[in-house]
């Protein structure tokens, strides 16, 4: 069987670690009787820079005869903070309708935690966070004046709310936000996780802060008890942001699967990320399961170490297990990850982890492991 998947190296170390990552994936593909047709793009700060070009129509297009985009890193010290961010990735998010954003929390063997008691089996969860409402519809503004009138909209396959906004103030100067939570939105997101913890633990925890913002996170919660009604074999539970903090260092092992609005899920899951390792063994996949998908690290671009082969691939190869998952290729998928955590328990690591190999002899290690163990 062919897979056609779409590589987006990005800026910074991002080609380098989409390189090493592409290497593993092809070596599983020999091993387990399939293959993958890479397709390369040239979307990044290089381009930008040169033509002015963020996202195009044409890349729009082409990217959409993929059912997966393995995508590695954004920013560059050239362009001011946003700019890429917001007119490439967050731009291929909202396109494709990516509404879940799925962050696997498990401490892999050999890799250390800052929660000294803890081990493999007490870190081993899953956050489903929905990708395309809350605070990052990108719908607000900033005045300083008396009085602002204003037209803002929010375009989604599944709805269209425009706002008509007439604000009046004495203040020097004024900002606001505004958060969109919808049945839809949050109801999509909602059923994700609870079918996906029919495949796991059977247990669902809820995340928002419904005590304090009643009216955006309370449709959140009623929802959610919605949705639960028609799984009765799942256990669920409700926390407020801040005490999930708390509690995934704490007692992360409590968790199976946490669901949570989109700016919550932003923050816990780097915490989730730390308490796994750090940021350089952290993925994420960005997932619509009937349209295209994109899968990536969630570290940073790391600009000024590009070229020089030292950056860590793990969490890229991370991403591209994931990617493998969604186009079904299960055992390719584990194979993977054994081969990161063998890899760890090895030594054979980037310097970031106490290693010394560079990113592309890590990336042919992973790929000997996938072919042999």
């Amino acid at each position: 069987m062919q897979h056609r998947v779409a590589a987006v190296g990005g800026d910074g170390i991002g080609p380098e670690i989409v390189a090493a990552g592409k290497d593993v994936l092809d070596a599983a593909g020999e091993r387990y009787g399939f293959e993958i047709a890479w397709t390369d793009f040239d979307i990044g700060a290089d381009r930008y820079l040169a033509t002015g070009e963020l996202l195009t129509e044409d890349d729009i297009r082409e990217l959409s005869k993929f059912s997966s985009i393995y995508f590695g890193s954004i920013g560059d010290d050239r362009v001011k903070p946003g700019i890429l961010e917001k007119g490439i990735l967050l731009a291929i998010r909202f396109h494709f309708d990516q509404f879940i954003n799925l962050r696997p929390i498990k401490l892999l063997d050999g890799v250390t935690t800052p929660l000294a008691n803890k081990r493999p089996e007490d870190i081993d969860f899953v956050v489903v966070r929905e990708n395309t409402e809350d605070f990052y519809v990108g719908i607000g503004s900033r005045f300083a004046g008396r009085r602002e009138e204003k037209t803002l909209e929010v375009v989604r396959d599944i709805y269209h709310v425009r706002f008509g906004l007439d604000v009046e103030t004495d203040a020097d100067e004024l900002a606001y936000q505004i958060g969109v939570v919808t049945r839809e939105g949050a109801e999509r997101a909602i059923r994700y996780a609870f079918d996906l913890a029919g495949r796991r633990e059977k247990k669902v925890t809820s995340v928002d802060k419904a005590n304090v913002l009643s009216d955006v996170y309370g449709l959140w919660r009623d929802v959610f008890t919605d949705v639960a009604a028609g799984y009765p074999d799942v256990a669920t539970e409700f926390n407020f942001v801040d005490a999930v903090t708390m509690w995934f260092v704490k007692n992360p092992e409590w968790f199976d699967v946490v669901v949570t609005p989109n700016m919550f899920g932003d923050i816990i899951t780097d915490l989730g990320a730390m308490i796994q390792g750090g940021l350089g063994l952290a993925p994420g996949g960005n997932i619509n399961p009937a349209g295209t998908s994109m899968f990536e690290p969630i570290h940073g671009s790391a600009p000024k170490y590009r070229g020089q082969d030292v950056a860590n691939p793990l969490a890229t190869v991370w991403a591209g297990s994931m990617l493998l998952d969604h186009l079904g290729e299960h055992e390719a998928a584990a194979a993977v990850l054994r081969a990161i955590e063998r890899s760890i328990l090895e030594g054979y690591v980037t310097r970031d982890m106490g290693g010394a190999k560079k990113t592309s002899e890590v990336g042919r290690h992973l790929a000997s492991l996938v072919r042999t163990v």
